[in-house]
């Protein structure tokens, strides 16, 4: 357990919390001064103990015993909300990590609320008597967040910020955009989150300068984190929608195909679940095959696997387009500190990524090229990643 230290002996009403592995103690201390003697009165959990100052102090001092103050703002609810799935996650006191994380479909629920009431009512279910109702949440979600009015990008799912914390019973709900909770977490990140493409050394030290985050998944998200003198900076984006561009002759016929339904091909166009589908038609088309309608998984399954010639070479120019793409962002934002790797589509192609010629089309940028030697790359391989960003933005925006 641990005590009060003398600077935060405050007369008035304290409320601190016993930390280690077993449930937090909630202990109400109280010490005002007695009116006919020169001494105070300290009330712990409801007991009285009368004594002088120095012998308080002394009390609250033993060095066997110490302790945090409690932050009425917890719990925390927190979100990652993308076009296919919703992460959700617990966050009990501070200090500690989200907790409970559960994923659920999209198009499971109508809408947010319900899907975060079935988490909840799931929730006090299994912690029982240790349950307690959140108090503020973050919600990460896959769109540019410009109003209270918020509609997801790849989904059904709309809903009003003021209301959602109103049906919720919330004291606040911040709302961000989900790789602007990726990049909050980036500079937190330990080697053991990370598969490291390049410059495996530069992740061991702590991150410095402009870091970058692109993630494939339902849709194409691009943010980026900036250090300055008072902290790290956000600098959120809608970079994934972007117009891709081509770095020889066969990307061009692949574009030009895109086009035929797609008047403005943007990067997620082709660079994400929604995209694979149409890079597979193209695929096919210039390289004059018949080609069944395949969705995403289907795609990575057999291209990976190399059941299909089709898929794999769509798989090759998945990873050419994403490393120019990725070259391109790293210039734009001058992402000297790392550039990482987000979204569900990478992890899936494992290996045949790190093989494939991401990395020297990250770095084919012509008299940029030296620029681009040096910028490290790495895949993030912790999925909770957004959920941790979400938790931090919290305490950012209360500042």
């Amino acid at each position: 357990m641990k005590w009060l230290n003398r600077r935060n002996l405050l007369l008035g009403t304290c409320s601190f919390a016993t930390l280690g592995s077993r449930a937090y103690d909630v202990v109400l201390l109280r010490i005002h001064r007695c009116v006919s003697a020169d001494s105070y009165r300290c009330n712990v959990s409801g007991v009285d103990i009368c004594a002088n100052p120095l012998a308080i102090i002394l009390i609250l001092n033993m060095s066997m015993v110490e302790t945090s103050l409690i932050d009425s703002t917890f719990p925390r609810l927190v979100a990652d909300i993308g076009g296919s799935n919703a992460r959700f996650g617990y966050v009990p006191r501070v200090g500690e990590k989200v907790q409970h994380v559960r994923t659920l479909a999209v198009r499971g629920y109508p809408s947010p609320a319900g899907a975060v009431k079935i988490y909840l009512d799931a929730l006090r279910h299994e912690m029982k008597s240790a349950y307690r109702a959140p108090r503020q949440a973050a919600f990460a979600v896959a769109t540019a967040v410009t109003s209270d009015q918020i509609e997801l990008t790849n989904s059904n799912w709309r809903f009003s910020c003021q209301a959602l914390r109103a049906e919720l019973q919330l004291d606040q709900l911040f709302v961000l955009n989900d790789f602007e909770a990726l990049a909050m977490s980036l500079p937190y990140l330990e080697p053991s989150q990370l598969r490291v493409l390049h410059s495996a050394g530069l992740f061991d030290a702590a991150p410095r300068g402009t870091l970058a985050v692109i993630g494939p998944g339902t849709g194409l998200g691009v943010a980026g984190v900036v250090q300055t003198r008072h902290g790290w900076v956000v600098l959120p984006s809608e970079g994934g929608h972007v117009t891709i561009s081509a770095a020889d002759d066969y990307e061009t016929q692949l574009l030009t195909c895109a086009r035929l339904s797609w008047p403005h091909v943007s990067a997620e166009r082709l660079l994400s679940g929604i995209g694979l589908p149409v890079l597979h038609q193209a695929v096919a088309t210039v390289l004059g095959k018949a080609a069944d309608k395949l969705n995403a998984e289907q795609i990575i399954d057999l291209g990976i696997s190399e059941v299909d010639a089709t898929c794999s070479a769509t798989i090759d120019a998945f990873c050419g387009f994403f490393g120019s793409f990725a070259g391109n962002v790293a210039l734009t934002l001058g992402a000297r500190g790392g550039v990482y790797i987000g979204g569900g589509i990478v992890p899936r192609l494992g290996d045949r990524f790190f093989k494939s010629q991401f990395r020297s089309r990250f770095i084919n940028k012509g008299r940029l090229n030296e620029y681009l030697t040096d910028v490290p790359c790495a895949l993030i391989t912790d999925t909770l990643v957004a959920l941790i960003g979400a938790a931090i933005a919290i305490d950012e925006r209360r500042k």
